[in-house]
């Protein structure tokens, strides 16, 4: 989830001091504004666009491109970060150096706080197709994925006002002049309906766009984050809505994780009724998790924004929105009529070049809507055949849509047109992989995207995951490692990493105490994790320790009880114990789950 907020009280001061230092973003308005024009909208009332920043959806992310000091970047669009930031390995990748953050900065989100915050300055930050000198961000949180430099926060979108029409692939800057009690959804229809509510004041501490909405008519205080991929409420305003966690209908949802340190459990619950302005939504499952953010009860997620256009009017204290049709919460299921009702409610805006056509067809991919989707994307490749990207995005939603065949016939279109795409020649291997193509030809991709990848990349653990799931865990080892090497232990996806890279040890059954280190510096990180635990049960099975790997697995199967992997490496730690009848019920149990499992696992040796 995408909402960053700050620690109150000392942090006063350094906040000041922050937003002072980034006065050159507003600045770049008075720039933009010259560039494009205002219309009269209303008797009195002029609006006017000052900028239009392309969006393209990453499944339930937002990502916008902007440039830094040259170089292409790519940003979560987050209206839930208070202000602008990279990630450690994306200041290491574009070489910029770092100073300690203002005094008593701290920064909370889902996931905790972290007050390992540091300062960067970019020399050119450009957005907007506009160059802005000496831009500053914060430098803190974790890998964030393949390809995200960081997060474009509020500092950027409480400029003006800011409409999110996510689903058309844009968010708009704009301002409106004498227009105080006039309707801002200048888009509606005068049959199309729309809602309106008021928003909390927004100032440069407190920027969040904050209003209330109904649970259950329970009243729960919302905030709007389009960097969180799905709406979330917390633990106690579900409660307050009559729905607790171990209710009829709650079920487990695994964890979930922000910019803090930590992962926080989560479950999806069934809701009667959630109601915000005129818009009510019955029967539906809402997420729920920890947000650790004192006063607000619930995020509004992308998910949200992707089945409305949103109108944020910082002038009026307002927010104006539509709901362009289909499911607002539960994306994963959306039914062809209601993708239709979707494309029947707005219709205004069609799009006029590739471009547009592509981020309108990721947008649909997103709601997996993938015939719409797949139909925008083929316009786009139309419309801009050397265009490697569209290619790809095309790929993607072929391979989403299960046509793993059309899929690589498009991963193959985009690295023609660009041989070093590093997510072409990964999405390609992906799908060689799942269809058992001849391993030489994934090698091939793996080592091709390696040597295109910069060091920092985060691509590079799936890149490993890859190279395992061939049998190659020495060259998995050596991805993770290069993951690991350039991050701070305080990620929140480090405990995987080194779990991963102990798997991959124990595996190929060498370097055997750099395993058990990795897993134990895993576990301290995770107490508990029964994946961690499998894989030091493995470790200690390999260095023949079988009463620790036993311990291991009992531990691992309490939590997990249906873990093949732990049943077998048990069965075997029994029987070379001597422990025949145990041993044998055990490796029984682990062939009834996966029959696969005594050959997998004798091809490297691991057998009674």
């Amino acid at each position: 989830m995408g909402v960053i907020t700050v620690a109150t009280g000392r942090t006063r001061r350094g906040l000041t001091s922050l937003h002072t230092a980034g006065r050159g973003l507003p600045l770049l308005l008075v720039a933009v504004a010259a560039l494009l024009g205002s219309r009269s909208y209303a008797a009195g009332c002029t609006l006017g666009r000052l900028a239009e920043l392309p969006v393209t959806m990453n499944g339930l992310r937002p990502l916008v491109h902007a440039k830094i000091n040259g170089n292409d970047a790519v940003f979560v669009a987050d209206s839930g970060a208070f202000y602008s930031s990279l990630t450690p390995a994306a200041a290491t990748e574009f070489k910029l150096s770092l100073t300690p953050a203002p005094f008593g900065l701290i920064v909370r989100g889902v996931g905790g706080e972290t007050r390992a915050v540091y300062l960067t300055k970019v020399k050119t930050f450009t957005i907007f197709d506009l160059p802005v000198p000496n831009v500053d961000f914060l430098v803190l949180g974790n890998d964030m994925g393949e390809g995200v430099a960081g997060l474009l926060g509020q500092n950027v979108f409480r400029i003006a006002d800011v409409e999110y029409d996510l689903a058309k692939g844009a968010i708009r800057l704009m301002r409106p002049m004498d227009c105080k009690n006039v309707n801002l959804a200048y888009w509606v229809t005068k049959s199309q309906p729309y809602s309106v509510i008021d928003i909390d004041l927004a100032i440069p501490t407190q920027p969040h766009t904050v209003g209330v909405a109904y649970l259950n008519g329970s009243k729960i205080h919302v905030m709007f984050d389009t960097g969180a991929a799905t709406s979330a409420l917390t633990p106690e305003a579900a409660k307050r809505a009559g729905v607790s966690l171990d209710g009829p209908g709650v079920v487990s949802a695994g964890y979930t994780s922000g910019i803090g340190r930590n992962v926080v459990k989560a479950w999806i619950a069934p809701f009667a009724s959630f109601k915000i302005g005129d818009e009510e939504i019955r029967n539906t499952r809402l997420r729920i998790a920890d947000l650790g953010m004192p006063g607000t009860d619930m995020l509004i997620g992308a998910d949200f924004f992707l089945s409305h256009r949103v109108y944020v009017a910082s002038s009026q204290r307002k927010l104006y929105f539509t709901y362009n049709g289909g499911p607002v919460f539960n994306l994963a299921q959306a039914p062809a009529a209601e993708s239709a009702a979707s494309e029947a409610a707005d219709t205004a805006g069609e799009p006029t070049d590739a471009a547009g056509f592509a981020r309108r067809g990721a947008a649909s991919a997103a709601r997996h809507d993938y015939a719409h989707a797949i139909a925008d994307l083929t316009r786009a490749c139309e419309l801009a055949p050397t265009e490697a990207s569209y290619f790809y995005e095309r790929g993607l939603a072929h391979g989403q849509n299960k046509e793993p065949d059309l899929a690589l016939a498009d991963f193959d279109a985009a690295i023609k047109l660009k041989p070093d795409d590093v997510a072409a020649l990964v999405a390609r291997a992906s799908v060689r992989a799942g269809r058992h193509d001849p391993e030489a030809a994934i090698v091939a991709d793996l080592e091709q995207a390696d040597r295109a990848a910069p060091k920092e990349d985060p691509v590079r653990m799936r890149i490993g995951y890859l190279y395992g799931y061939i049998g190659q865990p020495q060259a998995a080892i050596a991805q993770f490692s290069k993951w690991i090497e350039v991050r701070e232990r305080g990620d929140v996806h480090m405990s995987n990493a080194l779990n991963a890279r102990c798997w991959a040890r124990a595996w190929w059954g060498q370097e055997l105490e750099q395993a058990l280190a990795d897993c134990n510096a895993a576990l301290k990180l995770s107490p508990n994790t029964a994946s961690y635990l499998d894989s030091r049960g493995l470790v200690y099975l390999r260095q023949n320790q079988y009463d620790k790997a036993i311990a291991d697995y009992d531990a691992a199967l309490r939590l997990q009880p249906a873990n093949a992997s732990s049943l077998y490496g048990r069965g075997v730690a029994r029987m070379h114990k001597g422990q025949g009848a145990q041993g044998n019920a055990d490796l029984s149990a682990a062939a009834a789950l996966q029959p696969q499992i005594a050959a997998e696992m004798g091809k490297h040796g691991i057998s009674p």
